[in-house]
């Protein structure tokens, strides 16, 4: 019986590594797949580790053994899973890789990556037109000339039958949500026990992404202003304001504004409040209403909803999670 059809016929899925691969964005997903399989206690996936040649350096400099070469053959593939890692663009450089990845695709009865891993699906024409997601400091590259929509704050993304997820660990949200979709939610659920993790993430990838970067701008009074925002978040920094300060009507100051930075000045502002939150959140003790009124928020509630918006988590929750002990 072919893989992916109904019965007790194993799902062959094919995991693609390479040197320079992140381990964990291949133990994760192999150990969800395999612990799915104890619980069910037959084969539901049969895991075979690909690559273009038989041994992989990984990043951290462990080698790893293939099962397969690349130029295998493709019939029995049902899962084709990307494993991300560093020099991706000496990766997706490789023909050989490239070509092997767009032909198991081909094949396969859907084609998933882990975080960078998506460079590679997108390099080999798998992307063009989807919604996708990958690491949170990749994003803004995925989506340069690819044709790709990119989703940059979610865990994982699927569009069709072509899966991806963002991050290392979230290769494990990505393979718990391919067992959901085969052998059901208890199933999946069991897994996430065992492993000890969500079956369902709260919250985007956006909680564990670097403090905003400051805009690198040329003009001088859009530069005087990310100055007067960044030296004291909780000050008045309506749009009236920003613009007599740098000698600018509103209208003049909001269009440079948004031609210098590609934000507009609330969206800045409130990005800026928001990491002046999250740094007090994370070290120190203060008050949620203390900390709202400190970095400008004014009152907790606005706090509370410009977190639910750009991080998908409530300011407690953040706390909870990140706040140094």
């Amino acid at each position: 019986m072919r893989a992916g059809q109904t019965g007790r016929a194993a799902r062959v899925v094919w995991l693609v590594v390479f040197d320079g691969v992140q381990l964990l964005d291949v133990a994760g997903p192999v150990d969800v797949f395999d612990a799915a399989n104890r619980l069910v206690g037959h084969e539901a996936y049969r895991l075979r580790l690909v690559a273009a040649g038989r041994t992989v350096r990984t990043g951290s400099g462990i080698r790893i053994e293939a099962d397969e070469d690349l130029d295998a053959s493709v019939d029995d593939v049902d899962t084709l899973v990307v494993a991300g890692g560093w020099g991706m663009d000496e990766v997706t450089a490789d023909p050989r890789l490239v070509g092997g990845v767009a032909r198991a695709a081909a094949a396969a009865r859907r084609v998933t990556s882990v975080c960078t891993g998506a460079f590679v699906l997108a390099e080999a024409g798998l992307l063009a037109g989807r919604r996708a997601t990958t690491h949170w400091s990749r994003t803004d590259r995925l989506g340069e000339g690819t044709g790709v929509r990119v989703e940059p704050d979610r865990i994982f993304v699927r569009d069709g039958q072509v899966w991806t997820s963002a991050g290392v660990t979230a290769g494990i949200d990505l393979a718990l949500s391919l067992v959901e979709d085969d052998l059901g939610p208890h199933v999946a659920r069991q897994v996430a026990r065992w492993l000890v993790v969500f079956l369902h993430r709260p919250g985007g990838q956006s909680q564990f992404s670097q403090h905003l970067r400051r805009p690198v701008v040329s003009s001088d009074p859009i530069r005087a202003a990310l100055d007067r925002v960044a030296a004291d978040p909780s000050a008045d920094h309506r749009v009236a304001s920003l613009a007599e300060a740098v000698g600018l009507s509103r209208r003049q100051f909001a269009r440079a504004f948004r031609a210098a930075t590609g934000l507009t000045p609330g969206a800045h502002v409130e990005l800026v409040r928001l990491e002046a939150a999250q740094r007090a959140l994370e070290s120190g003790r203060d008050t949620l209403a203390v900390i709202a009124s400190s970095v400008g928020f004014g009152t907790e509630e606005t706090m509370r909803q410009a977190f639910q918006r750009r991080l998908g988590i409530s300011p407690g929750q953040y706390r909870s999670r990140f706040r140094d002990p």
